[in-house]
């Protein structure tokens, strides 16, 4: 939100600089982040001075330029050759010196000393148009003839730069969400701090009925959307562009001039927080407006020309005919102020968050008049922004108020009173404040005390602030005001013996596992949990039925909760391969959510939810870059799989203690399950199929691995680190090459090679594969190395071999193998 330093003053008067007022917005609980200078003129008429010209004569070389002298009232008299045919002896004039730059549009060119036709010119005397303070190029600027030589333009002009801040309000801060709203709460802290002062609000003493005649009339057929609404008809305005002041605060804040009847809308939404709608009264057909709603799929096109599909919990304004507004939300197309507008109705309205905040994620729409309505609007300040508007809009378009003031408010919202403690205050601060200071407070926050009980006060809450409720409420705006860096720290520090719990083992663990990764090249990756349902559209792995809707999504694209880390990835991966960054290593640690309605519990939605924290992986692009030394090398699921190994040695999870089982599914073309020798699984990995890569526009193969942190945790729990002593007897190797079934994988070997020989076998290694000619049909040969090692004496050949005798003898009987 933009806030304009020199708006702010005029609801406050206060002498902190620009450069100060975010320090004290800051610490109020008003984040300010930049400051930026808005020039009244573009240049700020750097450079230029008022002179005084002492001679003017033609010039030798030309019929039209003249050689003048003037004064800049530093004593040193400057040949100027100016071509203005208004240009005189005497004049008192604006000049541009050397070196000052002027603006044309975008365009800028700087003043040099130059000859022109012959004559040497130091300077330029100016126009209007020139300086950017007029648009005419008839002649020069005269001014009076009282006015000093060597004065600079920005003085005499009186020319005063505005300055923006950027604020960052909190959401449950939309009291704030306007320069009145800020200079209230800057109002209390420099009563506290600086000198006592009061927020100035406009008056709208002069506001009164012009015309009595009948006009619009309101009804509210739907109360609980529509709390109270409030609205006037003012006849014979001229719509037409807007004034310098109007347009020039607007502009400042980044907001784009349209005509001065919406201006001031606009204008007043930003003064005061509440948002406004003007109707143009010719389409409001019967003199009805009608708050209610509409039936499921109604067509209404929008101010923005597109037509929207209405649900049945829109709340509509409309006349007696058809829709005209989406309440609160955005306008109609129809209905909007125009050049041709002769009569408006004005609206001021008060509606129910939740409503507004529905429709505006059911249609997409982000505007500052729903950011207001769905945080929670002033009920008790609709008839006075109503009046303020009305008085500016006659101000700017003339026109007279017709009819009464429509307000329909049939049941007044009243705010219970809040207690407050102030033994309770002091705790939670950790600083007694004393009860004069906390009223003081209060009274700027315009929070009323009803009565006081002891150390127990009764408070009355202003409307708008709809964020306070309770007492903790108002002991955080008491500490806002009295300053956080007032709470002194104390010397001793009181502490209590902790302990770690699960909590922080698995955040140990999993910092852990991050840092191998990261120091093997990893980057890490934090994507949003709100995801597209479309991701799961055709998928059978992570079905749809599966999926945890969100009832009011932000947007189409974010209407699910993910079920898989895969998609965010992918958006990743795409993401940096669209930016010339193919070659990735990233990981990810976070939630997936899963409907499982066979756990639904009646009237617990939430018992169908199952909730699973993974970690991620994904591999793509080349894993060594090409140099002289050597070529590039792309990744494989290889390299995955070794990541993944290591991840579960970190663990202290035994390899032998896990089996990888090929599998093929709409995911992956060629995967793998790793699961413990009980079939717990811990995760998948593999290769992912091209048509899943090509909905992110990867054309490159992706490697990707998914494993359930809190499975890993458990195993994690089931194994403690041994420290062993390195053997001292040497360890014995035989090979076997194994004629083996295609289908028949080296996990299944290393599994039954474990389970014969438990005590001497301590590594199975594949160091070679073949499939191709001289083999039976149906069949491969893998080249398998057996470690052997007894940690208590030297192996003889009799054991050795009897070993290798039970493991050749268990992989034919349970795998068909045969020696080749």
């Amino acid at each position: 939100m933009n806030i304009s330093y020199n708006w702010l003053k005029d609801y406050l008067l206060f002498d902190l600089s620009p450069e100060q007022l975010p320090e004290v917005l800051t610490a109020i609980g008003l984040e300010t982040g930049s400051v930026e200078e808005v020039e009244a003129v573009r240049g700020g008429l750097k450079g230029l001075v008022t002179g005084r010209i002492i001679t003017c004569e033609k010039h030798p070389n030309s019929d039209h330029l003249h050689v003048t002298t003037v004064d800049l009232g530093n004593g040193e008299p400057q040949q100027i050759v100016c071509g203005a045919p208004n240009v005189a002896a005497g004049q008192k004039v604006v000049v541009a010196t050397v070196g000052t730059t002027l603006y044309a549009g975008e365009e800028s060119f700087t003043i040099k000393k130059s000859k022109i036709r012959g004559i040497e010119s130091n300077g330029m005397i100016c126009a209007e148009d020139e300086i950017g303070i007029g648009s005419s190029h008839d002649g020069i600027i005269v001014l009076p003839e009282e006015t000093p030589a060597g004065m600079p333009a920005k003085e005499y002009y009186k020319l005063e730069s505005d300055y923006v801040l950027e604020v960052d309000i909190t959401p449950n801060r939309i009291d704030a969400a306007s320069h009145y709203g800020v200079a209230r709460d800057l109002a209390a802290w420099l009563s506290l701090h600086r000198t006592p002062c009061a927020v100035r609000r406009p008056g709208v003493e002069a506001f009164r009925i012009e015309d009595p005649a009948p006009a619009v009339t309101v009804e509210v057929e739907n109360t609980t959307a529509c709390p109270r609404y409030s609205g006037v008809t003012i006849k014979n305005i001229t719509v037409k562009e807007s004034p310098g002041w109007l347009k020039k605060r607007l502009e400042a804040i980044g907001v784009r001039s349209i005509n001065n009847v919406v201006d001031v809308t606009n204008y007043v939404l930003h003064e005061t927080g509440q948002p406004l709608h003007a109707f143009d009264l010719r389409e409001i057909k019967g003199n009805r407006v009608i708050v209610k709603t509409l039936p499921e799929g109604t067509p209404f096109v929008t101010l923005d020309g597109v037509e929207r599909k209405l649900s049945a919990n829109d709340l509509m304004i409309c006349n007696a005919g058809n829709g005209m507004c989406i309440g609160g939300v955005f306008g109609g197309l129809d209905s909007g102020v125009t050049e041709t507008t002769q009569d408006v109705f004005l609206e001021s309205a008060c509606f129910n968050p939740s409503w507004i905040r529905k429709t505006a994620r059911y249609h997409g729409l982000n505007t500052d008049a729903s950011f207001r309505f769905e945080r929670g609007a002033d009920p008790d300040n609709t008839l006075y922004v109503l009046k303020r508007a009305a008085l500016l809009i006659k101000e700017v378009a003339g026109g007279a108020v017709t009819g009464p003031v429509q307000d329909v408010y049939p049941l007044k919202i009243n705010r219970p009173p809040v207690a407050l403690s102030l033994r309770k205050a002091g705790r939670l601060i950790g600083k007694h404040i004393p009860e004069d200071t906390i009223a003081l407070i209060l009274k700027n926050l315009e929070i009323e005390v009803l009565e006081k009980n002891g150390d127990c006060w009764l408070l009355n809450i202003p409307a708008y602030r709809v964020d306070v409720t309770r007492d903790v409420d108002v002991i955080e705006d008491i500490l806002r005001i009295y300053g956080y860096n007032n709470v002194e720290v104390k010397e001793e520090i009181k502490s209590t013996l902790s302990y770690q719990t699960p909590a922080d083992k698995n955040y140990k663990l999993q910092y852990l596992i991050s840092e191998q990764l990261t120091g093997a090249g990893f980057h890490e990756i934090l994507n949003n949990s709100l995801t597209a349902s479309a991701y799961y559209e055709p998928s059978a792995a992570f079905p749809k039925t599966n999926a945890v809707f969100v009832k009011n999504p932000l947007s189409a694209g974010l209407d699910v909760m993910r079920q898989t880390l895969l998609f965010g990835g992918l958006e990743t991966i795409e993401y940096n391969r669209n930016r010339k960054n193919p070659d990735l290593k990233l990981y990810e640690f976070g939630n997936t959510y899963f409907h499982l309605p066979e756990r639904l519990k009646e009237n617990n939605y939430l018992s169908a939810i199952k909730e699973e924290f993974k970690l991620a992986l994904w591999l793509t692009g080349n894993t060594l870059a090409n140099s002289w030394i050597r070529p590039a090398e792309k990744t494989s699921v290889y390299e995955l799989k070794a990541y993944i190994e290591n991840i579960l040695s970190r663990l202290n999870i035994p390899l032998k203690k896990i089996a990888c089982k090929p599998f093929q599914d709409d995911v992956f073309s060629d995967g793998l399950s790793i699961e413990t020798l009980s079939g717990k699984l811990l995760g998948v990995f593999g290769i992912l199929r091209k048509n899943v890569c090509r909905q992110f526009d990867i054309q490159a193969d992706v490697y990707f691995a998914e494993l359930n942190w809190d499975a890993l945790l458990k195993e994690n729990k089931n194994g403690q680190v041994k420290y062993t002593e390195i053997p001292k007897f040497p360890a014995v190797k035989r090979d076997l090459a194994l004629l083996l079934d295609k289908n028949t994988s080296f996990s299944d070997i290393e599994k039954v090679a474990c389970r014969t020989e438990k005590g001497l076998l301590k590594e199975v290694i594949l160091f070679d594969v073949y499939e191709g000619t001289n083999l039976p049909e149906g069949k491969k040969s893998y080249a398998v190395s057996f470690i052997l090692q007894d940690e208590e004496k030297t192996l003889n050949d009799k054991q050795i071999e009897a070993a290798m005798s039970r493991i050749q003898k268990n992989l034919e009987e349970k795998l068909n193998a045969k020696l080749r």
